[in-house]
């Protein structure tokens, strides 16, 4: 039998799950998240902590903690979790290149991150079978969103990550860097080929038109009724909709405070002179020097 808590961070709107198998068993989380404040730079574990309680309430042993992605919209918990619940960090092997690309984007040296997902306990490959329990996740790559992005299948449950939303919220954006809607609209074929009684948890959930806060659905409802890609709409029309859509939608305000740690498994950078650490913010320099765009 699975079973399956949610916890809602309201700040990032992120739905994280711990599911597991029996009282006094085993669990895995998917998708923790740190409390971070962007303006004071205060990291805190408030969100996450609330999950440990739990696991410790309910007398559960955390095998995995797992991301579908490296996140851009929250902190990953994952590293303050393993150090309080013991258990493995997983996520897509195509985290390297994440890493690789962010490296010269916040020009990290070798020295600080090799890129080759070291961080993380073990890198997952699509079709992989992990255990906890009595249970067993299948792994699934579903790029598009990014290009590591998974989705873990547990008996009738999928966990999307980002890839999907409710009905009513649509799909992901693909204008990060190995973004590609062409590969989300295939990703998600792939979801919707899935038993139709399968329940999609979803990561995110933003309410649109203030409605109630909702965080699953299920195969048939989402193929009959997303409003990004259902049984009616062609991958050229998708490719079309979800370009035009993210070149209006805004950079996430915890960008890059986000994935400089999800890249890193949940860590900080390393401390500098005065034990201080920073974070990184990339600064458009054409203002103030503008043969770098072009411009004269």
């Amino acid at each position: 039998m699975v079973n399956i808590e949610a916890f809602y961070h309201s700040c990032s709107s992120t739905i994280s799950y711990i599911v597991f198998d029996q009282l006094g068993g085993h669990a895995i989380i998917i998708d923790s998240v740190l409390d971070f404040s962007l303006p004071s730079g205060k990291i805190g574990s408030e969100f996450a902590d609330k999950q440990i309680a739990f696991i410790k309430d309910n007398q559960l042993t955390v095998d995995w903690i797992l991301e579908t992605h490296a996140h851009a919209d929250h902190l990953s918990a994952a590293h303050y979790l393993k150090s309080q619940l013991g258990g493995q960090t997983a996520v897509s092997a195509g985290i390297t290149i994440v890493q690789q690309t962010f490296k010269q984007v916040f020009n990290i040296s070798d020295q600080e991150l090799l890129a080759t997902g070291d961080v993380f306990d073990v890198l997952l490959v699509s079709e992989q079978v992990i255990k906890f329990g009595h249970l067993r996740v299948l792994v699934l790559a579903t790029p598009g969103h990014t290009n590591d992005s998974l989705t873990y299948l547990v008996e009738d449950n999928a966990f999307v990550g980002d890839t999907l939303f409710m009905p009513d919220g649509g799909t992901a954006r693909c204008d990060f860097p190995g973004g590609d809607a062409g590969t989300l609209f295939d990703s998600i074929k792939r979801i919707h080929s899935l038993a139709e009684g399968t329940k999609l948890w979803l990561c995110h959930d933003y309410q649109p038109n203030g409605r109630v806060l909702k965080y699953t659905t299920t195969v048939a409802e989402s193929k009959r009724d997303n409003i990004h890609i259902n049984d009616k709409i062609s991958k050229a029309d998708f490719i079309q909709l979800r370009q035009k859509r993210d070149k209006s939608l805004a950079v996430p305000k915890l960008l890059y405070p986000a994935i400089q740690v999800n890249i890193r498994g949940g860590k900080l950078p390393s401390a500098e002179q005065g034990e201080q650490v920073f974070l990184k913010i990339p600064i458009e320099q054409s203002l103030f020097y503008p043969e770098k765009s072009g411009k004269s």
